[in-house]
Protein backbone atom coordinates (compact mmCIF):
# COMPACT_ATOMS: atom_id res chain seq x y z
CA UNK A 1 0.00 0.00 0.00
CA UNK A 2 1.35 3.42 -0.92
CA UNK A 3 1.30 5.92 1.89
CA UNK A 4 -0.24 9.33 1.26
CA UNK A 5 2.09 10.99 3.76
CA UNK A 6 5.11 9.99 1.71
CA UNK A 7 4.03 11.88 -1.41
CA UNK A 8 4.71 15.37 -2.52
CA UNK A 9 1.60 17.43 -2.98
CA UNK A 10 1.88 19.28 -6.27
CA UNK A 11 0.53 22.53 -4.89
CA UNK A 12 3.14 22.60 -2.13
CA UNK A 13 5.90 22.38 -4.70
CA UNK A 14 4.33 24.94 -7.00
CA UNK A 15 3.61 27.42 -4.24
CA UNK A 16 6.99 26.98 -2.58
CA UNK A 17 5.34 26.10 0.73
CA UNK A 18 6.89 23.93 3.41
CA UNK A 19 3.79 23.85 5.59
CA UNK A 20 0.65 21.80 5.00
CA UNK A 21 -0.32 22.01 1.33
CA UNK A 22 -3.34 23.40 -0.35
CA UNK A 23 -4.83 21.60 -3.30
CA UNK A 24 -4.01 22.70 -6.83
CA UNK A 25 -7.11 24.86 -7.04
CA UNK A 26 -6.26 26.73 -3.86
CA UNK A 27 -5.41 30.45 -3.91
CA UNK A 28 -1.74 29.84 -3.10
CA UNK A 29 -1.31 28.01 -6.40
CA UNK A 30 -2.93 30.78 -8.39
CA UNK A 31 -0.83 33.46 -6.72
CA UNK A 32 2.46 31.60 -7.03
CA UNK A 33 2.21 30.33 -10.59
CA UNK A 34 -0.57 32.11 -12.47
CA UNK A 35 -1.69 30.09 -15.46
CA UNK A 36 0.42 27.03 -14.73
CA UNK A 37 -2.48 24.95 -13.43
CA UNK A 38 -4.45 25.65 -16.61
CA UNK A 39 -1.51 24.71 -18.80
CA UNK A 40 -0.87 21.50 -16.88
CA UNK A 41 -4.44 20.28 -16.94
CA UNK A 42 -6.14 22.14 -19.78
CA UNK A 43 -3.62 22.93 -22.52
CA UNK A 44 -5.88 22.65 -25.59
CA UNK A 45 -3.04 21.18 -27.64
CA UNK A 46 -2.10 18.42 -25.19
CA UNK A 47 -3.42 14.96 -26.12
CA UNK A 48 -6.15 13.65 -23.80
CA UNK A 49 -7.44 10.13 -23.24
CA UNK A 50 -10.03 8.52 -21.00
CA UNK A 51 -13.08 10.46 -19.84
CA UNK A 52 -12.71 14.15 -20.73
CA UNK A 53 -15.02 14.93 -17.79
CA UNK A 54 -13.40 12.52 -15.35
CA UNK A 55 -13.26 13.41 -11.67
CA UNK A 56 -9.51 12.72 -11.47
CA UNK A 57 -6.93 13.85 -14.00
CA UNK A 58 -3.62 12.05 -14.47
CA UNK A 59 -0.97 14.22 -16.12
CA UNK A 60 1.81 11.98 -17.47
CA UNK A 61 5.28 13.37 -18.21
CA UNK A 62 6.95 10.71 -20.35
CA UNK A 63 9.89 10.01 -22.66
CA UNK A 64 9.75 7.27 -25.30
CA UNK A 65 13.27 6.10 -24.43
CA UNK A 66 12.50 5.81 -20.71
CA UNK A 67 12.24 2.13 -19.65
CA UNK A 68 10.18 3.05 -16.61
CA UNK A 69 7.72 5.00 -18.78
CA UNK A 70 7.42 1.99 -21.05
CA UNK A 71 6.81 -0.24 -18.06
CA UNK A 72 4.01 2.00 -16.75
CA UNK A 73 2.18 2.60 -20.02
CA UNK A 74 0.35 -0.73 -20.27
CA UNK A 75 -0.70 -0.54 -16.61
CA UNK A 76 -1.93 3.02 -17.02
CA UNK A 77 -4.00 1.97 -20.03
CA UNK A 78 -5.44 -0.99 -18.13
CA UNK A 79 -6.28 1.18 -15.18
CA UNK A 80 -7.96 3.87 -17.29
CA UNK A 81 -10.01 1.15 -19.01
CA UNK A 82 -11.14 -0.08 -15.59
CA UNK A 83 -12.12 3.33 -14.19
CA UNK A 84 -14.60 5.35 -16.29
CA UNK A 85 -13.89 8.56 -14.36
CA UNK A 86 -10.22 9.03 -15.22
CA UNK A 87 -8.93 11.68 -17.59
CA UNK A 88 -5.34 11.42 -18.87
CA UNK A 89 -3.30 14.35 -20.20
CA UNK A 90 -0.11 13.35 -22.01
CA UNK A 91 2.95 15.57 -21.69
CA UNK A 92 5.62 14.47 -24.13
CA UNK A 93 8.87 15.41 -22.41
CA UNK A 94 11.74 14.18 -24.63
CA UNK A 95 14.84 14.59 -22.48
CA UNK A 96 16.83 11.36 -22.82
CA UNK A 97 18.06 11.19 -26.42
CA UNK A 98 17.66 12.83 -29.83
CA UNK A 99 15.37 9.98 -30.87
CA UNK A 100 13.11 10.95 -27.96
CA UNK A 101 12.46 14.25 -29.73
CA UNK A 102 11.85 12.50 -33.04
CA UNK A 103 9.37 10.10 -31.45
CA UNK A 104 7.58 12.87 -29.55
CA UNK A 105 7.16 14.96 -32.70
CA UNK A 106 5.76 11.97 -34.58
CA UNK A 107 3.33 11.07 -31.79
CA UNK A 108 2.07 14.64 -31.58
CA UNK A 109 1.70 14.88 -35.36
CA UNK A 110 -0.55 11.83 -35.16
CA UNK A 111 -3.10 13.97 -33.27
CA UNK A 112 -4.31 15.42 -36.55
CA UNK A 113 -5.49 11.99 -37.70
CA UNK A 114 -6.86 11.04 -34.25
CA UNK A 115 -4.08 8.49 -33.78
CA UNK A 116 -2.04 9.95 -30.93
CA UNK A 117 -2.86 7.27 -28.37
CA UNK A 118 -2.28 4.42 -30.82
CA UNK A 119 1.07 5.84 -31.93
CA UNK A 120 2.03 6.72 -28.36
CA UNK A 121 1.38 3.18 -27.16
CA UNK A 122 3.23 1.64 -30.10
CA UNK A 123 6.24 3.86 -29.44
CA UNK A 124 6.16 2.86 -25.78
CA UNK A 125 6.49 -0.78 -26.83
CA UNK A 126 9.86 -0.16 -28.49
CA UNK A 127 12.79 -2.08 -27.00
CA UNK A 128 15.83 -0.11 -28.13
CA UNK A 129 17.62 2.27 -25.78
CA UNK A 130 17.80 4.63 -27.42
CA UNK A 131 15.24 3.75 -30.05
CA UNK A 132 16.41 3.80 -33.64
CA UNK A 133 14.67 5.53 -36.52
CA UNK A 134 13.81 2.11 -37.91
CA UNK A 135 12.12 1.11 -34.64
CA UNK A 136 10.17 4.36 -34.62
CA UNK A 137 9.04 3.79 -38.21
CA UNK A 138 7.97 0.23 -37.40
CA UNK A 139 5.99 1.44 -34.37
CA UNK A 140 4.15 4.03 -36.44
CA UNK A 141 3.25 1.40 -39.04
CA UNK A 142 2.09 -0.98 -36.28
CA UNK A 143 -0.18 1.75 -34.90
CA UNK A 144 -2.02 1.95 -38.21
CA UNK A 145 -1.19 5.59 -38.86
CA UNK A 146 -1.45 7.05 -42.34
CA UNK A 147 2.23 7.69 -43.07
CA UNK A 148 1.67 10.19 -45.88
CA UNK A 149 -0.72 12.18 -43.70
CA UNK A 150 1.72 11.97 -40.79
CA UNK A 151 4.60 13.35 -42.86
CA UNK A 152 2.40 16.15 -44.11
CA UNK A 153 1.25 17.04 -40.59
CA UNK A 154 4.83 16.95 -39.30
CA UNK A 155 5.62 19.70 -41.79
CA UNK A 156 2.37 21.65 -41.65
CA UNK A 157 2.18 21.71 -37.85
CA UNK A 158 5.91 21.85 -37.07
CA UNK A 159 5.65 25.17 -35.23
CA UNK A 160 2.67 24.04 -33.13
CA UNK A 161 4.43 20.81 -32.17
CA UNK A 162 7.62 22.66 -31.24
CA UNK A 163 5.66 25.18 -29.17
CA UNK A 164 3.86 22.41 -27.27
CA UNK A 165 7.13 20.61 -26.50
CA UNK A 166 8.59 23.89 -25.24
CA UNK A 167 5.57 24.42 -22.99
CA UNK A 168 5.92 20.90 -21.63
CA UNK A 169 9.57 21.58 -20.85
CA UNK A 170 8.68 24.85 -19.12
CA UNK A 171 6.01 23.12 -17.04
CA UNK A 172 8.46 20.39 -16.03
CA UNK A 173 10.96 23.06 -15.00
CA UNK A 174 8.30 24.90 -12.98
CA UNK A 175 7.49 21.65 -11.18
CA UNK A 176 11.21 20.98 -10.62
CA UNK A 177 10.93 17.59 -12.27
CA UNK A 178 14.20 15.69 -12.55
CA UNK A 179 13.38 12.71 -14.75
CA UNK A 180 10.72 10.50 -16.25
CA UNK A 181 8.19 9.20 -15.59
CA UNK A 182 6.27 11.66 -13.45
CA UNK A 183 2.54 11.35 -12.87
CA UNK A 184 0.44 14.16 -11.41
CA UNK A 185 -2.60 12.37 -10.04
CA UNK A 186 -5.17 14.76 -8.63
CA UNK A 187 -3.15 16.72 -6.04
CA UNK A 188 -0.28 14.22 -5.85
CA UNK A 189 3.07 14.07 -7.61
CA UNK A 190 4.43 10.57 -8.27
CA UNK A 191 7.97 10.68 -9.72
CA UNK A 192 8.19 6.95 -10.36
CA UNK A 193 6.86 4.08 -12.42
CA UNK A 194 3.48 2.80 -11.23
CA UNK A 195 1.79 -0.51 -11.90
CA UNK A 196 -1.97 -1.11 -12.07
CA UNK A 197 -2.34 -1.34 -8.29
CA UNK A 198 -0.17 1.73 -7.84
CA UNK A 199 -2.40 3.84 -10.08
CA UNK A 200 -5.47 2.46 -8.34
CA UNK A 201 -4.13 3.31 -4.89
CA UNK A 202 -3.00 6.84 -5.73
CA UNK A 203 -6.29 7.64 -7.47
CA UNK A 204 -8.18 6.36 -4.43
CA UNK A 205 -6.05 8.53 -2.15
CA UNK A 206 -6.53 11.52 -4.45
CA UNK A 207 -10.30 11.13 -4.34
CA UNK A 208 -10.22 10.87 -0.56
CA UNK A 209 -8.04 13.96 -0.33
CA UNK A 210 -10.22 16.02 -2.65
CA UNK A 211 -13.37 14.97 -0.79
CA UNK A 212 -11.80 16.38 2.36
CA UNK A 213 -11.08 19.66 0.52
CA UNK A 214 -14.37 20.50 -1.22
CA UNK A 215 -13.28 24.00 -2.15
CA UNK A 216 -10.50 22.55 -4.27
CA UNK A 217 -12.80 21.21 -6.97
CA UNK A 218 -13.20 17.59 -7.94
CA UNK A 219 -11.45 17.38 -11.29
CA UNK A 220 -7.92 18.34 -10.34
Amino acid sequence: MMQQAGRLIVAMLLAGFTNLPLSLAGPAFAQAKPGLQDMLFDDPDAPVAGNPRGDITIVAFLDYNCPFCRRSTADLDRYVASDPNIRVVYKDWPILAPSSVVAARIALAAKWQEKYVEVHNALMRMKGRPATQNEINQAVHAAGADIDRLNKDLETHADEIAALLKRNLAEADALQLEGTPVFLIGPFKEPQALDFEGFKQVVSDARDYLKSKPAAGAGK
